[in-house]
């Protein structure tokens, strides 16, 4: 065990630490449920089981989720607007979401799921922030004016 200490312990130091990562979700319809988002990396994206996720209280306008411990690397970021608060993003019967749903870089969505290289960004080792909208497909479009 002596032996490999100091390898341990120089693998260690060069592990880059994790940092927060803020993500500023726009166009929030209303404040009803919540807003989820989640961090993925290539393999998982679109998929069930993105290793880094969390949620707020959708706030009508602006919802800000925070990833306390994001490891550097390459991601994409999704979200959906769990109105219903059930846990999922609802979907009609031809797949079409009933909820609001939104990526990072506001990738874009074209009678298809975006792809990773259109929502992917770069987590470095400090705290960053990132901010995308949320598109809906049904009902209003976005915030009300009051």
């Amino acid at each position: 065990m002596a032996r490999f200490l100091p390898s341990l312990l120089a693998l260690a130091a060069t592990a880059a630490p994790a940092a927060p990562l803020e993500i500023r979700v726009t166009n929030v319809r209303d404040a009803t449920g919540t807003v989820h988002v989640d961090i993925c990396p290539e393999a998982k994206f679109l998929k069930d089981g993105c290793p880094w996720s969390a949620e707020a209280p959708a706030t009508a306008g602006t919802t800000v989720v925070t990833i306390a411990d994001l490891p550097p690397g390459h991601y994409a970021a999704q979200a959906f607007h769990d109105e219903n608060r059930n846990g999922k993003a609802d979907r009609n019967l031809i797949g079409i979401p009933t909820e609001g749903v939104g990526f990072s870089n506001d990738a874009p969505i074209r009678l298809a799921p975006p792809k990773f290289a259109d929502a992917a960004f770069d987590q470095g080792p400090a705290a960053q922030a990132i901010t995308f909208r949320m598109r809906y497909f049904s009902g209003p479009s976005g915030p009300t004016a009051r």
